[in-house]
């Protein structure tokens, strides 16, 4: 049986056919930018060699299969997503998954909030009721060596852009409070996500929810979606755990601080990490009911300061995950 199994995560940074329009002050790539970028985001992937990767900012399925038929590694793997047309001519920026692990069924993605997950509007005319992800999550179902079917979420939360409105000025309070919907925004999604990863964790299967979350692990929105806050000591059979999820950097048991260089977007001369993979405590080290064990985790982010113009604008994220000699009995 395969003893190590490696989960990632990678921001492609609008992926979209050659001519695509995405936004407006975005001009659409020229064939030979596009070739480009898929050359790089295909050497990329090889480079990442994780069974299973997390996408984000795929504007378009076909593009991304393009680009793994450019891999030397990934041209058989399966690829799950979807794509999200608005209108004629544009497209908005999806999550994908591509696994070299087998799937137990389709893909689901989840446009609405689970049921009473709600932010309200607060009167404002070009305010509604906030109930759907503006990414929709990706939920697959992966089946790890030994037989043990996995909840794997591919997420992609609100931006740090300010949401501004119509009409709103350049001042100091206008910005404040554009920054405010931005953070109230994720935040809706953030508590969306941990009630979706709730519901999914009743099933007892192990999960990994990854991808980018457009903020820090100790971030509140960041918290919100791990289930912080139960107190769980280590090493305990406390039922708080099967509610947690767990960030694989502080987990993993290969720590080595002095040398940590973990960073996946540079911002204003910033270094910071935004993109991270949780696991439940199946993957936990510290947890009776491991099926798994963080060793460590990998940033690949070198081309941040090249700023090479076919790159990503995030460093990918690779956890690899030894597993236990366990004989999955379900």
């Amino acid at each position: 049986m395969q003893q190590e199994i490696r989960f990632a995560t990678f921001n492609v940074c609008n992926l979209a056919p050659p001519g695509a329009r995405l936004y407006d002050n975005l001009a659409p790539l020229s064939p030979e930018q596009y070739d480009a970028k898929a050359e790089w985001t295909a050497h990329q992937i090889d480079l990442l060699d994780a069974d299973v990767i997390g996408f984000q900012e795929v504007f378009s399925q076909a593009a991304l299969r393009d680009v793994l038929s450019r891999t030397r590694h990934y041209r058989d793997a399966v690829q799950a997503g979807y794509d999200a047309p608005d209108g004629p001519e544009r497209l908005l920026p999806t999550v994908a998954l591509v696994s070299r692990l087998p799937l137990a069924g389709p893909s689901v993605a989840y446009a609405d909030f689970p049921a009473g997950v709600a932010m309200p509007a607060d009167g404002h005319p070009e305010d509604t009721t906030l109930s759907r992800f503006a990414r929709p999550p990706l939920h697959v179902q992966v089946i790890l060596p030994g037989g043990h079917i996995t909840d794997v979420l591919v997420v992609h939360l609100k931006s740090r852009r300010p949401d501004y409105r119509h009409g709103d000025g350049a001042d100091a309070r206008s910005y404040a409070l554009a920054n405010l919907r931005s953070l109230q925004r994720r935040g809706a999604e953030a508590v969306a996500l941990r009630v979706l990863v709730s519901d999914l964790g009743t099933s007892g299967r192990p999960c990994i929810v990854l991808g980018d979350f457009n903020d820090i692990a100790n971030a509140v929105t960041t918290s919100i979606v791990m289930g912080a806050g139960a107190p769980c000591e280590p090493g305990a059979d406390l039922p708080e755990m099967r509610e947690r999820l767990y960030d694989c950097n502080a987990i993993q048991l290969r720590q080595d601080y002095l040398r940590h260089v973990g960073y996946t977007n540079v911002h204003d001369s910033t270094y910071m990490t935004i993109d991270h993979i949780l696991v439940s405590e199946h993957f936990h080290p510290a947890s009776p009911r491991a099926i798994g064990a963080v060793q460590d985790v990998l940033y690949v982010n070198d081309h941040l300061l090249q700023a090479l113009p076919q790159a990503s604008d995030h460093g990918q994220v690779v956890a690899r995950i030894k597993l236990l000699n366990i004989v999955n009995d379900a």
